[in-house]
């Protein structure tokens, strides 16, 4: 890589790279998708005592999890540990536990807390939440809670984040009720809920079949003075039609309308089916035509949606079944 080469050569010509043009030259190598030559650069300049700072060191940990596979990772911050004293920082083990959350490693991230105290890193906020998102992205509430109240007794003070993860997580787990509980604990604590956090109730309650519960905490949620967002409605969108509350799946879609907001993919398909299932062919036709020129969806996959449903209805009446 030149980039590389030119650093070579500014060494070999007595010249040693400060921190700056390190830096520079190890971000545009991991960007473009070099990695080997910038954990190899990084070994070179190691070498001849120009070790990189704590910034360079992490952009190339995080690029490097990206890319490579955890044992790649560690191996590097081990060789960088025992042959040039490179220590990771409590940044370093951050990425390290957002990488493996992402890929649902939840058990190597708990390990990966334990090491970071045993170093004498303090987990932070970021850290705590990150670790409640993995859990939570896998239906995992019970244990979200736990690591909420290990997060309490260690000190550290929830955030807004917190308290949306929990609520996600709770209602994702089909534990509304205990999730309403905690929309009441982050007011209290002076974190103000915002779309996310009534949304996530919403899905949850739509989840149980409660629309009509979701559809009431719409009216909380404005009478609070926040801002429901397209997410919102979507869900709700998708909630009532499939408890087949149509008439007033319709009225929210026309505040939608009005608001100039997309359907998304899920939504659409479940509201033009609805409407066909209940005759009402025009306005599954007009709902299709909103879809393509608010741009909510390309025309070949709301025109694919829209006529299987309606191929589907045609057979379904031709066997006399009922839809």
């Amino acid at each position: 890589a030149s980039t590389h080469q030119a650093l070579n050569l500014m060494v070999t010509s007595g010249f040693n790279p400060d921190k700056v043009t390190t830096d520079i030259a190890v971000r545009s190598l991991c960007l473009s998708g070099r990695i080997d030559h910038a954990v190899e650069l990084v070994k070179e300049l190691s070498l001849k005592h120009s070790v990189p700072d704590t910034y360079t060191y992490n952009f190339l940990i995080k690029h490097l999890c990206k890319f490579r596979a955890l044992s790649a990772v560690y191996n590097f911050i081990d060789e960088m540990r025992s042959s040039f004293d490179t220590k990771p920082d409590l940044v370093t083990y951050t990425i390290l536990i957002d990488n493996v959350c992402n890929n649902k490693n939840l058990r190597e991230a708990t390990r990966l807390v334990d090491v970071l105290a045993e170093e004498g890193f303090k987990p932070d906020c970021f850290v705590y939440n990150t670790i409640m998102k993995g859990y939570c992205m896998l239906s995992r509430g019970s244990e979200a809670l736990e690591v909420y109240k290990k997060m309490k007794e260690s000190g550290v003070e929830p955030d807004l984040v917190t308290y949306n993860t929990l609520i996600f997580g709770l209602s994702k787990s089909g534990r509304v009720k205990e999730a309403r509980k905690y929309l009441n604990i982050m007011t209290e604590m002076g974190h103000f809920p915002d779309a996310v956090t009534y949304t996530s109730l919403m899905n949850g309650l739509c989840r149980e079949g409660d629309a009509l519960g979701a559809l009431a905490l719409l009216e909380e949620m404005e009478a609070r003075g926040c801002s429901p967002n397209s997410c919102t409605y979507n869900t709700l969108l998708h909630g009532l039609c499939k408890s087949k509350l149509l008439d007033k799946g319709i009225e929210l879609y026309g505040v939608m309308k009005e608001g100039g907001m997309k359907l998304d993919t899920a939504c659409y398909a479940t509201f033009v089916r609805a409407l066909c299932r209940d005759g009402r062919i025009a306005e599954a036709y007009e709902v299709f035509d909103y879809a393509i020129e608010s741009k909510s969806l390309t025309t070949v996959a709301a025109y694919s949606t829209l006529e299987s449903t309606l191929k589907w209805l045609n057979k379904a009446r031709e066997q006399g079944k009922a839809v």
